[in-house]
């Protein structure tokens, strides 16, 4: 089983990348390109956010529906490093998989299961309440990857937890400290994180994304 998702994964990031590398560059997809920058960088000065998401989603909806294969190629190289990721993060097949088109999980409302959980979306919505999870294991992982996502977390101090979070395009909010605009990456670990006897390890990885991680 571990041989068959691996070249599976190889599979499919090296079809992506043939693809990508296969198609010549259209003077429609560089004007997306440029706007898509150009949306990144009103972000990054901060005072039109808004005019520049909006940029951002007229540049990918361009590119969308110009460059079908384009979409294709992205899809597969996000679904074959997310298999990548999660034989190294799971080595046992204790865990929960899901992979969906869209996904909208609300851990935030009622108390739930903490458990080894990979998920991977095209479009997905997370919100997630460690202070409401019931643990079943004292170590677990969760990893979320996709396309798109708009992530909420709000870390409990009942455990120990380590964050990584990439972000190619869009915002990664953690406390105080904000990143914002092309290629964002964070690494936090909490401080109690070596005395706890309960540890969760969170991966977040979008192409687009907004991630929100509140301290508690």
């Amino acid at each position: 089983m571990d041989r068959h998702r691996s070249l599976l994964a190889i599979g499919l990031i090296g079809l992506g990348v043939f693809i990508i590398f296969g198609q010549w560059l259209s003077f429609f997809t560089i004007v997306a390109i440029l706007i898509l920058g150009f949306g990144i960088y009103k972000i990054r000065l901060g005072d039109d956010v808004k005019i520049g998401y909006i940029l951002l989603a007229i540049g990918g909806g361009m590119i969308l529906l110009h460059n079908f294969m384009l979409v294709i190629a992205i899809l597969m190289i996000s679904l074959g490093l997310y298999y990548a990721k999660m034989k190294k993060m799971h080595p046992v097949n204790n865990y929960i998989q899901k992979q969906n088109v869209t996904s909208s999980i609300h851990w935030d409302r009622d108390p739930w299961t903490l458990r080894n959980t990979s998920m991977w979306h095209v479009l997905g919505e997370v919100n997630i309440d460690l202070s409401l999870a019931m643990v079943d294991d004292q170590d677990n992982v969760l990893m979320f990857q996709g396309v798109v996502g708009d992530i909420d977390l709000i870390i409990s101090e009942d455990y120990g937890v380590e964050i990584e979070a990439f972000v190619l395009f869009g915002q990664i909010d953690l406390g105080d400290e904000k990143e914002t605009g092309m290629l964002n990456r964070v690494y936090w670990k909490s401080p109690n994180y070596e005395h706890r006897d309960q540890k969760v390890k969170i991966i977040i990885s979008y192409l687009v994304g907004n991630v929100d991680i509140h301290l508690t």
